[in-house]
């Protein structure tokens, strides 16, 4: 009996030993979530970061500058120009800054701007100069000479000024189309001591760069280059005064570009320098193989990284070995024991978008990437680019066709009619070999002929019905008589065609009948081209 009752509670000690060893590996409801071992510890669907058990504060620059990013609206752009509706920003300059957002309109259609944004659905768009192309873009909106000094700025109040001889950091993002319609820029930085100061240069659109005028400085500026991408870069400044409103835009040297530069603006953050330390830096082009993240490195501090919120176990130091691909890098620093958390880094490698139009001539043929194309169409191709991003590249091929143009003129014995550099004087059909703006043949089949007006060499004024008259007499070609003028052999006016009810000369002057001899003439005739020439000859009177 004894040995029964033993066994059954040797049994019930094993079940036990199972259930508590059981336990042990398996995640409880009631544990609490370690925060840098990617394991889902209290068993409730979040890991690490996700949890909020693991709980540490977020440090992020505050930025001194109001609506950073375009974010705040007073209205949805329909336009360019209506930088008016992001909120507290101010047209710095007489020459426009346009507002972009997603809400409406999002841009000029020749001009895209990078996606994504790199914070939220604004960005602001500026040029630097208008060259001598790019007709619907405003550039020379009124058919004008190039100005190039047509910088555009926006400006905005600080929310509290730069305190003078200390030390700030102005982070912002730079946009590209392409190395063509955005070439490398200074941006420059500028500060004044007062908010009345904005906008400067009102009514003067070469006013040129805020310096230009009084009470501006120049704080600093940022060489910047990209094409198709959006660029991260910063300016640090110590101002010599208080600063109360910035503006921000091109440098003041004038721009030289034949096109007319154009770039974008986006998450202007402006704060002391030192709060830049627990913001993550990028360390390369986001397309570089070498590209990776790093965080200013103190030797008092622990590092742990992590992607979406998930520990990344071997990355614990203040530089990332390598990238894990897209997403939302952050790294937790651990000082003293207390825990601080670096604003979310989001990866996303760019991908460049381009369309170009190309236009050959019969028989040619087109390189595109490792095709040879010798038919219109829309083609796509996929290239790494210097960075060794994707760019996506649209192409719309057309084929201009071989042309001929069949023309039909005239012209008075003794004149020329010209196409290009060719010139004609003979009636007849002629032909012109041409080439167009692309160099494709475009024939022109000319059919010449002379115009003809008949101007009497006599006539007789004696009323007996028979040529009677001197009347300039010709085809439909001719449009109008503007004027005919009779002179003497002593040079006296004795007719005017202006002078005159009549359209003819009845050989009279003052009313009688003009001696028998030869007279001078001179009439303005306009043929069907439009064009007023003028005729001479010698007529003579007789009885």
């Amino acid at each position: 009996m004894y040995s029964i009752r033993l066994i059954y509670i040797l049994s019930l000690l094993f079940i036990f030993s199972l259930v508590v060893n059981a336990n042990i590996h398996k995640p409880s409801r009631f544990m609490v979530e370690i925060c840098e071992n990617a394991v889902d510890d209290d068993a409730d669907g979040l890991i690490d970061l996700n949890d909020p058990d693991c709980t540490c504060i977020i440090i992020e620059p505050a930025s001194l500058i109001p609506n950073p990013s375009f974010e705040d609206m007073n209205c949805c752009p329909s336009n360019r120009s209506q930088l008016d509706c992001a909120d507290v920003w101010i047209q710095a300059s007489e020459p426009t800054t346009d507002y972009i957002h997603t809400c409406g309109w999002e841009g000029w259609e020749d001009f895209p701007v990078p996606r994504p944004f790199p914070d939220g659905d604004a960005v602001m768009g500026f040029r630097d100069g208008r060259g001598i192309s790019d007709g619907g873009f405003g550039g020379n909106d009124s058919g004008s000479e190039p100005n190039y000094n047509w910088k555009e700025y926006a400006g905005a109040c600080l929310i509290g000024p730069l305190r003078a001889n200390e030390s700030y950091r102005f982070e912002f993002h730079v946009g590209f189309v392409d190395f063509q319609k955005s070439p490398s820029i200074n941006i420059s930085f500028f500060g004044t001591t007062d908010c009345v100061n904005l906008p400067f240069g009102v009514g003067n659109s070469d006013f040129g760069c805020p310096t230009n005028g009084p009470d501006w400085v120049r704080l600093g500026s940022r060489r910047v280059s990209g094409s198709g991408s959006w660029v991260k870069t910063s300016i640090d400044v110590v101002p010599q005064d208080d600063i109360q409103a910035i503006a921000i835009g091109p440098d003041c040297p004038n721009s030289s570009a034949s096109v007319n530069p154009y770039y974008f603006f986006d998450e202007l953050i402006l704060a002391d320098r030192r709060s830049f330390e627990f913001v993550i830096a990028e360390q390369g082009h986001p397309c570089a193989d070498d590209f990776t993240l790093s965080i200013i490195k103190e030797d008092n501090r622990d590092y742990q990284w992590y992607l979406d919120g998930v520990a990344l176990l071997t990355e614990q130091e203040a530089e990332l070995s390598k990238m894990y691909g897209e997403g939302d890098y952050q790294v937790r620093i651990i000082t003293d024991g207390s825990c601080s958390l670096a604003k979310a880094y989001s990866y996303n490698i760019p991908v460049v978008d381009n369309t170009i139009r190309e236009i050959i001539c019969e028989q040619e043929t087109y390189q595109f990437g490792g095709t040879v194309l010798d038919q219109a169409g829309e083609y796509v191709q996929v290239f790494k680019n210097q960075f060794n991003c994707d760019s996506i590249v649209g192409l719309t091929l057309e084929i201009q066709a071989s042309m001929m143009t069949e023309v039909n003129a005239k012209i008075f014995e003794g004149e020329s009619y010209h196409v290009n550099q060719f010139s004609f004087e003979d009636a007849g059909m002629h032909n012109a070999l041409l080439q167009t703006t692309i160099g494709c043949d475009s024939l022109v089949q000319l059919s010449l002929g002379y115009y003809e007006v008949f101007l009497p060499t006599a006539f007789s004024p004696n009323g007996d019905g028979s040529n009677d008259e001197f009347v300039v007499l010709g085809g439909d070609d001719l449009i109008e008589i503007s004027d005919l003028l009779i002179y003497d052999r002593w040079g006296g006016e004795v007719f005017s065609l202006l002078q005159s009810e009549d359209d003819f000369w009845d050989g009279r002057h003052d009313g009688d009948i003009v001696d028998p001899g030869t007279y001078v003439y001179t009439v303005s005739v306009v043929m069907d081209d439009g064009i007023e020439r003028l005729l001479s000859g010698a007529v003579a009177v007789v009885r």
